[in-house]
């Protein structure tokens, strides 16, 4: 029996081995393709399923599987929700009319058939962010022009205050801010106040938040999608937009955190960058944005969001035609990614990029550079000294096709180059928080504002032509000299863009 026993059991384990090879496989399989992702991806799963045996699909659970878009799907839920309540608003007048008519009144097209197609392509993407005529768009370069302005609006609030941020520092700023607002609260204006768990981390850990959280009529909110009970450390999935509104008739956007960095300090300029003081209908849009954040992260009442108070008669304040374009991760819908591949597909004499971070996706990098190779004027701007090293490595990776294809790239030294901006031909200006690399177009939330006004775009233009001026060309010729190490370095970095 002995003898028997030890022929038998081994041959189980084998045939039991062997199925849970194959169920392994067979469910990593059935995953990829049921859950469509880029070839070489699956392709790369499978592989590893079958090759490593039950190591193999433990991977794939453990990393494979993308929970980014089942957490971007539930935000998304929430905006629906939201979305109806709206609806059933719209036509009462003591709630929404305003709002309603601000869409009629102020809806807008470019003047141009090439713009007219570029926001045809828009409507399409953002059917719920419509353009608007009618505002006036002012640029704040540098925390040292933005925050006089912003601490100014906050100071003349009379009903409400709406701050949302994603770096609060614990420091001679944060601390500002986080005074005034509190002042406001006690003398009766609602505050609402949203931080980015991650980017504010500090702030929070250090307790400088728990100080306001009892002031009446102040309330704070944490930004996180993340849930230690299920197990859910998301390090993704960032609310990385910077707005303000105040009492629903002026806001500010843009790519400046509430961080003493941005202003100017005895033996430390400023971070270099861009912000936007916004008047007209145009904020009504910030207002809502703000507000589906703020719901999806408190689930505070929507008879309590969506009142008169939040959407009042806003008259023209300008002649710039805005539309906001926000993004963020959900299962299916890119829209940033797609406008930005349709804005530099529009361009016809030139276009200016300006961002801290270049690590963009396949198909806006093809655009770049087919861009160049049609003859328009393609510049980068980009900072010459990265804060995060990794980045601006992946980054150079990518310089010798762009330059061969005619881009021209420019290194601004320090200070730290921190402003987002696209410039095409004369006509069209796309502006905000969101950077060109795939954590903005991809996995995090962000607020961007696509500006259709010559003389918007012409002040932009000079403000990044400062920035050209003081930036140093990149020469191919030059460029290619650089040691086989430092490339080898570029190039492994390159292979993590997709998470730096």
């Amino acid at each position: 029996m002995d003898e028997w026993t030890s022929i038998i059991v081994p041959g189980v384990w084998v045939w039991v081995w062997a199925i849970l090879h194959v169920l392994g496989f067979v469910f990593v399989a059935i995953h990829c393709l049921r859950y469509r992702r880029q070839a070489t991806s699956a392709i790369l799963w499978m592989f590893l399923a079958w090759s490593f045996p039950v190591i193999g699909p433990f991977l794939f659970l453990s990393f494979g599987i993308n929970r980014v878009q089942v957490k971007g799907w539930e935000k998304e839920e929430a905006n629906q929700r939201l979305l109806k309540e709206r609806r059933a608003r719209e036509s009462h007048p003591k709630m929404l009319a305003c709002w309603c008519r601000a869409h009629e009144t102020f809806a807008s097209k470019p003047e141009t058939q090439s713009l007219r197609d570029l926001n045809t392509t828009m409507d399409r993407l953002l059917p719920n962010s419509p353009l608007l005529s009618g505002n006036g768009v002012e640029i704040l370069v540098t925390g040292d022009e933005a925050y006089g302005p912003m601490l100014h609006a906050i100071a003349q609030a009379a009903n409400h205050i709406h701050l949302q941020t994603f770096i609060l520092g614990n420091d001679t700023v944060g601390r500002e801010f986080l005074n005034l607002l509190s002042e406001k609260a006690r003398s009766g204006v609602v505050v609402r106040l949203l931080y980015d768990g991650f980017g504010s981390n500090y702030a929070r850990m250090s307790g400088l938040l728990s100080r306001y959280r009892g002031v009446p009529g102040m309330q704070i909110a944490g930004w996180s999608q993340v849930n230690p009970l299920k197990r859910q450390f998301q390090l993704n999935l960032r609310n990385h937009r910077k707005l303000l509104v105040v009492d629903g008739r002026e806001a500010f956007t843009g790519g400046i955190n509430l961080h003493e960095e941005n202003v100017s300090r005895p033996g430390h300029p400023a971070i270099r960058d861009y912000h936007f003081a916004l008047k007209g209908p145009i904020v009504q849009e910030l207002q809502y944005s703000f507000l589906k954040d703020w719901y999806f992260m408190t689930g505070e009442r929507p008879d309590v969001l969506l009142c008169e108070e939040h959407f009042r008669e806003v008259p023209a304040q300008g002649t710039s035609m805005v539309r906001i374009v926000n993004a963020g991760p959900t299962a299916e819908v890119e829209a940033l990614t797609d406008i930005l591949c349709a804005a530099l597909g529009a361009a016809r004499k030139e276009i200016l990029a300006v961002t801290p971070y270049f690590v963009p996706t396949q198909d806006i990098l093809r655009a770049f550079r087919l861009a160049a190779l049609r003859g328009v004027d393609v510049r980068l701007v980009v900072p010459k000294k990265n804060n995060h090293r990794f980045v601006g490595l992946a980054a150079h990776a990518l310089y010798d096709d762009l330059l061969t294809d005619g881009v021209r790239i420019y290194h601004r030294p320090p200070p730290f180059l921190h402003a987002k901006a696209l410039v095409v031909d004369d006509d069209l200006a796309i502006v905000g928080s969101a950077n060109i690399d795939a954590r903005s177009l991809r996995l995090n939330y962000e607020t961007n504002l696509a500006v259709y006004d010559e003389a918007f775009v012409r002040m932009l233009k000079k403000t990044v032509l400062e920035d050209v001026s003081t930036s140093e060309e990149i020469v191919l010729s030059n460029w290619r000299t650089r040691s086989k190490l430092v490339q080898t370095a570029e190039n492994f970095c390159s292979l993590l863009s997709p998470v730096l």
